[in-house]
């Protein structure tokens, strides 16, 4: 039974501390310590008269607390590249709910390149933070191995939004996907399939343009060489200019739906019709896609799911070291057909 008369809270502007519950409870400092991170040798009875104590006060353990008790920081760094497109920037929200969900913080460092020299410094601040386990989001290709070469002071879980990811216990395969793409258009009749990439300096590009080229080949279509862009609407308008002005072209897919935006504006100015004269696939989903001019057929793929996934892999590497791998999950993107892709019409002779 607790001392009704120790209710005084002695804290700043009157909130319940420590000292407070261990008066109420008429234990000490250190049991109500252990109480709060649930560690062994207090009595049950002493354990139930503490969190008796703490409900009666109002009193919530802060982080820090927590933290300087335990040893432990609880906190997560996440290393991402500072954008505002749609797939990194999905996946940053889906990590960080996670992240605090599971009941930890989060230090994320935004870079404005993700390249091997940025990335290796990052996760370097990062471990000096005392972080419990680190997750790079989209670093470019070489700064993904470089990360993964690094000895493992930390756990430390790169996503790169493609097949590479499979090192991260789970596959997020934008070849499968970008394969299916060019599929539903060569099953429309096209007699190929042009691409705008994004920088190939990143694997999802890479991806996809393996899968795009994979299509293509098995169906014995010619193969032309991938036109790159920076994955902004502004790159797919600029190069939707060259394909624009190729009248051959009759299809083609652009690696994430912004730059199939930029790329429908450059069609409409040369008088190319979508999809009369041209049919357009994009990837991602994005909010906007259902609503383009016309609405956009595309991949959609669950970045929030993927964060979380990643999430659950790397606290379970904190959590349980030296347990087994997961099993590695295939994630394929859906297809979602809309206006802008059709049967394809021979020109006339």
């Amino acid at each position: 039974m607790v001392d009704s008369g120790a209710r005084r809270a002695t804290g700043r502007h009157g909130t319940p501390v420590m000292v407070d519950v261990a008066a109420l409870a008429g234990v000490s400092y250190q049991t109500v310590s252990r109480v709060i991170n649930d560690q062994p040798g207090v009595r049950h009875s002493t354990r139930e008269r503490v969190l008796a104590a703490m409900r009666e006060l109002g009193y919530r353990p802060s982080a820090a607390a927590r933290s300087l008790a335990s040893g432990r920081s609880r906190t997560i760094g996440i290393v991402t590249i500072g954008t505002d497109l749609y797939g990194p920037a999905t996946t940053l929200r889906g990590v960080e709910t996670a992240v605090r969900d599971a009941g930890y913080s989060v230090s994320t460092e935004s870079l404005s390149r993700f390249d091997r020299a940025s990335a290796l410094s990052a996760v370097e601040r990062m471990a000096a933070q005392r972080v419990e386990g680190i997750l790079a989001i989209d670093p470019e290709v070489d700064a993904a191995a470089a990360l993964r070469a690094m000895p493992p002071t930390v756990p430390l879980m790169v996503l790169c939004g493609g097949l590479d990811a499979v090192a991260a216990g789970f596959q997020f395969d934008s070849t499968a996907g970008a394969h299916n793409a060019v599929r539903h258009l060569l099953d429309l009749g096209h007699p190929t399939v042009r691409h705008l990439s994004g920088p190939l300096r990143f694997e999802a590009a890479r991806s996809r343009v393996r899968g795009w080229r994979a299509a293509l080949e098995a169906a014995g279509a010619p193969v032309h060489g991938p036109l790159e862009g920076d994955w902004s609407a502004r790159s797919g308008y600029a190069t939707g200019r060259v394909l624009a002005a190729d009248p051959e072209v009759s299809a083609v897919f652009a690696a994430n739906d912004q730059m199939a935006l930029g790329l429908m504006l450059a069609l409409h100015e040369a008088g190319r019709t979508v999809p009369g004269d041209v049919s357009v696939i994009g990837f991602d989903d994005i909010p906007e896609a259902a609503y383009f001019i016309p609405p956009l057929t595309t991949l959609r793929q669950d970045f929030v799911d993927e964060g979380r996934r990643a999430v659950a892999m790397l606290l379970a590497q904190i959590e349980h070291p030296g347990a087994a791998e997961p099993i590695p999950v295939r994630m394929v993107p859906d297809l979602i057909v809309r206006s802008s892709t059709g049967r394809y019409t021979p020109r006339p002779v």
